[in-house]
């Protein structure tokens, strides 16, 4: 494990989150246009807490993705700067918890708190992590040339270089075995 459960648990949910834009999506659309495709998002991660399930929470909620999606294309210092801004913004107050099936581990904002507000503080958390142990290489964007979605790499060499969300890595195995047979090698 590279990160404690919940940093690991919080970095593949905003993956996850910014890949339901329509640039990173599979399908090429949104994947996050109304409030059944994003209870299944935070169903699917047991995202505990309030949800509204209202427009004005979707709409937040959508709009968090291009600020979590700044974290795969800064440096380590522009990184530690947005963590700072985001935390001061939501007055975190980072707290040991229990609940449901997870042991202790931190929240830092009360679980009444509007669901953008804390999947931003939640992922500040879980990026502060990220920049305190000098790992923003592990954020990386797919390297499909067609990609526009990210992913964390949470392998122990860190040789991922493809996202999860359309099968990229095959895809480019299959484009680079093509082109090689092509020109004939192998």
């Amino acid at each position: 494990m590279v990160f404690t459960h919940d940093t690991e648990t919080m970095l593949v949910f905003m993956t996850e989150l910014i890949n339901t834009c329509a640039d990173a999506s599979d399908s090429g659309a949104d994947e996050l246009s109304d409030a059944g495709q994003l209870n299944a998002l935070l169903d699917a991660h047991e995202y505990t807490g309030r949800r509204d399930g209202d427009a004005a929470e979707l709409a937040a909620v959508r709009d968090i993705r291009s600020e979590l999606k700044r974290f795969w294309q800064r440096d380590r210092d522009q990184a530690a700067e947005l963590v700072n801004a985001m935390l001061r913004r939501e007055h975190a107050l980072p707290q040991l918890v229990r609940h449901d099936s997870w042991d202790w581990h931190l929240h830092a904002i009360d679980r009444d708190a509007p669901l953008a507000d804390r999947i931003r503080v939640e992922a500040a958390m879980a990026l502060f992590d990220v920049v305190r142990d000098d790992e923003l290489g592990r954020l990386s964007e797919c390297a499909a040339d067609d990609c526009g979605a990210v992913f964390v790499d949470l392998s122990r060499n860190r040789s991922k270089r493809y996202c999860d969300v359309g099968n990229c890595g095959n895809r480019m195995n299959v484009n680079a075995y093509r082109a090689r047979r092509a020109t004939g090698s192998k």
